[in-house]
């Protein structure tokens, strides 16, 4: 059920910042930007910065492999909004077209680094059992993740599970691939800010 709040809770200046973006990009002003301007000093800052240190601050991740984790986190999550969002984001971050799909809906037996293997498995199962243990943790370091990776995966982790649930909470529009196109264009050139 969607919560009608992200659409009548904004200010005068937010809905004419939201005609613009309508305007510049022909394409509907997405939720998750609609609930970081509703009340943007109790979630709207405080969140961006968070999500903009875990996915565009100082890490041997790649943007790409970050993304990615953020779309697994979602998927695990079966949150459809933020896993089109963020794969449409890996997708585009990764130059060299990697398949995003293929990897979401196989990662057992589709290509890929085995650090990143198990990291994305170890997000899995902290998603879903909202717990891991040190034997989790060695499997990532054995696979050749280090703790700093792994402490930035957890920060990816972190963020999407929180913007995922609300998501889901507020029952955010899951528009086009149009519009998630330009939505991971403006999230690689601008980030999270």
């Amino acid at each position: 059920m969607r919560l009608r709040i992200l659409d009548s809770g904004h200010g005068f200046g937010t809905k004419a910042l939201f005609a613009l973006i309508r305007m510049a990009s022909r394409q509907p002003v997405l939720d998750v930007i609609k609930l970081v301007k509703y009340r943007p000093d109790f979630y709207g800052y405080p969140m961006s910065a968070v999500a903009q240190e875990a996915m565009r601050g100082p890490s041997t991740w790649s943007i790409g492999d970050r993304e990615l984790m953020a779309a697994f986190v979602a998927k695990t999550n079966q949150c459809e909004f933020c896993t089109k969002a963020h794969a449409a984001v890996a997708q585009r971050a990764y130059s060299d077209g990697k398949s995003i799909s293929a990897l979401l809906s196989d990662l057992d037996t589709t290509s890929i680094k085995e650090p990143l293997r198990a990291t994305l498995l170890m997000l899995g199962k902290l998603t879903r059992e909202h717990a891991v243990d040190a034997d989790d943790m060695r499997s990532v370091l054995a696979a050749g993740a280090s703790r700093q990776q792994i402490e930035d995966a957890l920060a990816v982790c972190f963020s999407f599970n929180v913007i995922g649930r609300l998501a889901d909470a507020f029952g955010f529009f899951v528009p086009d691939s149009e519009a998630f196109e330009a939505g991971a264009k403006y999230l690689l050139t601008r980030g999270y800010r």
